[in-house]
């Protein structure tokens, strides 16, 4: 299904140079260098980074360094790519849940009542538990897309050698299922770290409404075989308030920074993180991806 094309007819006689896989791969790779510098920000914060924070920090340009290796030699070697990727996505899932347990770790009391260790407040002050938790969807939903589906739709993915794995459904409805996981898990994060600011200013809701509305739609699309052109657009919609959402909330953040005197480096490591906006950018990005052509270019 070329569902961009559903919306946009003209589009099915314009035949793009990359699939959609191919184009949900190259976003992985480009989010996996931005998980690294705003890993490095995050963990910068206390003054001194630990032997365990350095793992995303290593880890996420490694990782993406190996995603554009493999895109370049996938022409001529699609195996070794394929295997390469698939490696370099299960290491990121690793990643993530290793990060999300260090973080809970952090957030609980270590003694007390059993009852008390863990708490929405220290949820909120505590280190990100959901942060980490992106390596582990950018793992998911690269490798969905490094196993080719043929025919598409079909829930069929052709393995090494030749072998099919028959999935429970199509790709294109594993990726709103992933996609809407990533979006909830991204207005989560939002949520908890606007709550350090008790929602005092307005525009703290508008994330959290946005991201709420085009988790809802990404996910109620994933549950249709065949979704209609209404509800089509009504989901494009949705992607570009989540895509706009990230460049203004870098400017707001930054005013933040700004409006607390000079700006420094200090003070963009420990203040509004500047970064952390432009996650709904890439989830709109992503949800996009999803409406391409699943088809792979003819050669």
């Amino acid at each position: 299904m070329y569902l961009l094309a559903d919306i946009f007819p003209f589009l099915r006689r314009i035949r793009l140079p990359f699939s959609r896989d191919q184009a949900m791969l190259f976003l992985m790779a480009v989010m996996q260098f931005g998980m690294g510098i705003e890993a490095f920000t995050g963990h910068e914060i206390s003054g001194t980074i630990v032997p365990n924070e350095w793992i995303p920090i290593i880890f996420a340009p490694a990782a993406g360094l190996l995603l554009v290796i493999g895109g370049l030699i996938a022409r001529r070697r699609r195996d070794a790519a394929t295997v390469l990727a698939t490696l370099t996505f299960l290491s990121s899932i690793a990643v993530g849940l290793l990060g999300a347990f260090f973080h809970l770790r952090r957030a609980m009391l270590p003694t007390g009542p059993l009852g008390q260790m863990l708490s929405v407040d220290l949820l909120i002050w505590a280190p990100p538990i959901i942060a980490p938790l992106m390596f582990a969807l950018i793992g998911v939903l690269g490798i969905s897309a490094v196993w080719i589906e043929s025919p598409p739709d079909s829930g069929v993915l052709t393995l090494s050698r030749g072998r099919k794995l028959h999935m429970p459904f199509s790709k294109t409805r594993a990726f709103f299922f992933w996609t809407g996981l990533a979006m909830l898990a991204t207005v989560v994060s939002s949520v908890l770290d606007h709550a350090r600011a008790n929602f005092q200013n307005p525009w703290l809701w508008v994330p959290t409404v946005v991201g709420i509305f085009g988790t809802v739609v990404t996910l109620l699309l994933g549950m249709g075989d065949r979704p209609r052109r209404g509800d089509l657009i009504i989901y494009v919609v949705a992607l570009l308030l989540m895509t706009a959402i990230g460049p203004i909330g870098a400017y707001l953040h930054l005013q933040t920074d700004l409006s607390q005197g000079a700006l420094l480096v200090e003070r963009l490591l420990r203040g509004a993180p500047i970064m952390a906006p432009l996650l709904f950018s890439n989830m709109g990005l992503l949800g996009l991806i999803v409406l391409l052509d699943p088809a792979e270019p003819t050669k």
